[in-house]
């Protein structure tokens, strides 16, 4: 959650001039942004897996589902404020939303899930070659708005964020099965407690939804303040 703070705090920066950097193609920035969700997404598996350990039945699931695709469809209109032309249609929630109702049905697979989420993190690369090449008259058509939020796509959408179902599926796959025989074999692990200079930083793991959703407008009306105060 800091990591992604000090992100997004550097994207503002740039996109209202005071630092402007490549944030779409410059490695410094994409392999960031990769890592953040790719850790997002292992321990909202992970979480899934403490959450069946501990008896989570389809109800209170649901309810925790319902606030997900609700703050989804918050983003998708405050970036249509802000981005009208690369608004986030399918990001980060979006795609949790989808993921997680997989990933809850999927539970049971056992170690069948190691399998899967090598094959969901594999399934876009043999995608982009096939469009490029002897499924190319299809490429239209997964690059779309109907079918690219699947992930298997030629090229990426012009959006703000695309978290698409492949490859991400496969992280929270592999989260799953990693709490899941963490669970099993080293329980100790997701128990031990947090050393006393860290603990401060569990509130934002235990309230990370509210805090994705309040951190960026609260960053870009900083940076707004800072700058009508400024301005000359």
């Amino acid at each position: 959650m800091v990591w992604m703070t000090i992100f997004h705090f550097c994207f503002d920066l740039s996109h209202f001039g005071y630092w402007p950097q490549d944030f779409r193609h410059d490695p410094v920035w994409t392999v960031q942004r990769t890592a953040i969700v790719s850790l997002f997404l292992f321990c909202a598996g992970l979480g899934q897996a403490v959450a069946i350990d501990q008896g989570q039945g389809w109800a209170r699931f649901g309810r925790r589902w319902a606030q997900i695709a609700g703050c989804a469809l918050l983003v998708s209109a405050g970036s249509f404020a802000m981005f009208p032309r690369s608004f986030i249609y399918f990001g980060v929630l979006h795609g949790m939303a989808v993921m997680l109702l997989l990933t809850r049905a999927s539970a049971g697979w056992g170690g069948g899930l190691w399998w899967a989420g090598a094959v969901a993190l594999a399934l876009p690369w043999g995608a982009q070659w096939a469009l490029a090449g002897p499924l190319a008259e299809a490429a239209p058509y997964f690059n779309g708005w109907a079918l690219n939020w699947l992930g298997l796509v030629s090229r990426k959408p012009f959006t703000e964020d695309y978290v698409p179902l492949l490859p991400w599926l496969g992280v929270m796959w592999w989260g799953l099965a990693s709490g899941r025989w963490l669970l099993a074999h080293r329980p100790q692990w997701l128990q031990a407690r947090l050393p006393v200079a860290l603990r401060g930083l569990a509130v934002l793991g235990r309230w990370s939804l509210s805090y994705y959703m309040l951190h960026q407008p609260v960053l870009i009306g900083l940076l707004l303040a800072v700058g009508w105060v400024t301005r000359p």
